[in-house]
């Protein structure tokens, strides 16, 4: 099984990634996990893409999109679910075509909704918790404007496939409504 799970910050996308990843036996895949091990491994694009970020600038897609390619063909026969990747078009269709290429497919696109007042009211609460002064409400509205800008076009790239979930309430009332529309 291959899943993308997406959705604005805060909208519980990572919690519910771990849990469908447990629940059917798949390798939860962030960006930040797949950056990571490919710069442990000192990989020619893991090595790229840490001098992106050790310069404080986002890593381009073409260098997240061969990553990507890496990690997808080494776990060419195992499920996986996709978290915090595409976030842009570019980035979507490179990952339509690194799946052509596996001869996969995406199984399962889902997008958890949550408005927007109840994602800041979320978001500063998760900072007042974890003590992370740089989670101002500023930030955290900032950070919304940005995935609305860049990552809302998903929604209408994916449009036929995507599974839209109702994220406000508990995490077991979300992770209840994403099972009955995936099985």
């Amino acid at each position: 099984m291959k899943l993308l799970i997406m959705g604005p910050p805060g909208a519980g996308k990572g919690t519910q990634a771990k849990i469908l990843a447990e629940k059917f036996n798949l390798v939860h895949l962030s960006t930040g996990d797949i950056l990571r091990k490919e710069i442990d491994k000192a990989s020619k694009t893991g090595l790229k893409a840490q001098t992106y970020m050790n310069a404080g600038n986002l890593v381009p897609d073409e260098v997240l999109l061969e990553m990507m390619n890496s990690t997808l063909t080494e776990l060419k026969n195992q499920g996986v679910i996709l978290d915090g990747f595409p976030r842009t078009i570019p980035q979507a269709v490179g990952l339509s075509k690194i799946f052509q290429s596996l001869s996969q497919a995406i199984d399962g696109i889902i997008n958890i909704e949550v408005d927007k007042d109840v994602l800041i009211k979320r978001l500063v609460e998760r900072a007042k918790n974890s003590g992370r002064a740089d989670d101002t409400e500023e930030v955290i509205i900032n950070r919304q404007n940005v995935y609305s800008e860049l990552t809302a076009p998903l929604i209408e790239f994916y449009q036929s496939d995507i599974i839209n979930i109702d994220g406000d309430g508990s995490i077991e009332k979300v992770t209840e409504r994403i099972l009955k529309r995936i099985h």
